[in-house]
C-alpha cells in the first residue's frame, strides 16, 4: 500500500533515550541547524501546516519528535543545532543522545539534513555528514530556494555537491511557499520508506 504523508500525526516526543518508541518498522530523520527550515519542511513534505511547530526564535525543537505515517513508518523531527543560548550541559546532553539514535536506531532508513541555501553546509552539518559517514544513506535539502534567483540556486547545489563526499549522497532544494522541490523530497523519502528490509544488513 503506498504510504501517504498526508495521514502524519503526532506520536510522542523523547528527551532522553529511555523514552523512544521501539526500534522498528521503518524511520526517516530530519537534522539541521536552528532555523534552517526543518519544521517548516516536515509540514510542507505533510501538507500540514501545524504538524510541526515553528517558530522564529532558534531552538524551538528541544525534543524528538515522533510522526506516524501508518504502523509501520514514522517521519522523526530531531532537534535544532548550534543554538548559542542553549546551556552547555544541555548541548553535550543532545550531542549524546542524538549521535546515539543517528549510529544506533536500527528503524532508520535515512537521513535529511536541512541547510538554508543562503548559508550553505556549515561546520556543524559537515561534522554531522562526517559523524554518518556511510552508515545512513544522507539527503541534503536546500531550503528557502524561493530566496534567490534560479542561477544562485544552481550555483549553491553545484558548491554543496563539492562538499560531499561521495554521490550517494543526494541534494535537492525546496521552496515550503511554492513547493517547488517538494516533489523531489516526497520520492527520496517514499524510496527510503519501500526499502525492502531484506535487502538491509
Amino acid at each position: 500500500m503506498s504510504i501517504s504523508f498526508k495521514q502524519a500525526r503526532f506520536v510522542t516526543s523523547a528527551f532522553e533515550l529511555s523514552q523512544l518508541p521501539p526500534d522498528s518498522g521503518a524511520e526517516i530523520a530530519f537534522a539541521g541547524r536552528s532555523n534552517a527550515g526543518k519544521s517548516s519542511a516536515i509540514n510542507c513534505l505533510t501538507r500540514q501546516k501545524n504538524l510541526c511547530k515553528t517558530s522564529k526564535t532558534p531552538g524551538r525543537t528541544q525534543l524528538i519528535n515522533f510522526f506516524e505515517l501508518d504502523a509501520q513508518n514514522r517521519l522523526v523531527d530531531l532537534p535544532g543545532y548550534g543554538f548559542a543560548k542553549v546551556s552547555k550541559k544541555l548541548r553535550n546532553h543532545w550531542d549524546q543522545v542524538l549521535s546515539t539514535f543517528l549510529l544506533q536506531r536500527r528503524a532508520l532508513r535515512g537521513l535529511v539534513i536541512v541547510v538554508d541555501i543562503r548559508r550553505g553546509i556549515g561546520d556543524l552539518d559537515q561534522a554531522l555528514i562526517d559523524m554518518m559517514g556511510d552508515s545512513l544513506p544522507l539527503h541534503i535539502l536546500l531550503t528557502k530556494s524561493d530566496k534567490l534567483s534560479r542561477s544562485s540556486v544552481q550555483k549553491a547545489v553545484f558548491a554543496t555537491r563539492s562538499l560531499l563526499p561521495g554521490p550517494e549522497q543526494t541534494i535537492s532544494t525546496l521552496s515550503t511557499l511554492n513547493h517547488q522541490g517538494l516533489e523531489q523530497l516526497e520520492q527520496k523519502c517514499r524510496k527510503w520508506l519501500d526499502l525492502d528490509l531484506s535487502t538491509l544488513s
